[in-house]
């Protein structure tokens, strides 16, 4: 993937994390159609992001529990 493609993933998903306040993978991909949102999520770590991440429980349409996790930014104040 180019480097603008990227930048352009992560812009997307810092947009959506300021307006909707959280981000799962399979909202990463449906909404913003990003296939590798957790590396997206190490790229943005690395420019120095911080993100909480909580784990998260849904029920799948054949009544199992599915874990999952939604990933929010953090507010760093210094």
């Amino acid at each position: 993937m180019e480097k603008e493609q990227r930048r352009n993933q992560q812009n997307k998903i810092l947009d959506c994390l300021r307006t909707d306040k959280y981000l799962t993978s399979f909202e990463a991909y449906t909404k913003l159609g990003i296939t590798q949102f957790a590396t997206r999520i190490k790229e943005l770590e690395q420019k120095g992001y911080c993100f909480k991440k909580e784990w998260d429980y849904s029920i799948n349409q054949k009544g199992e529990k599915k874990r999952f996790k939604r990933y929010s930014l953090e507010v760093v104040n210094d």
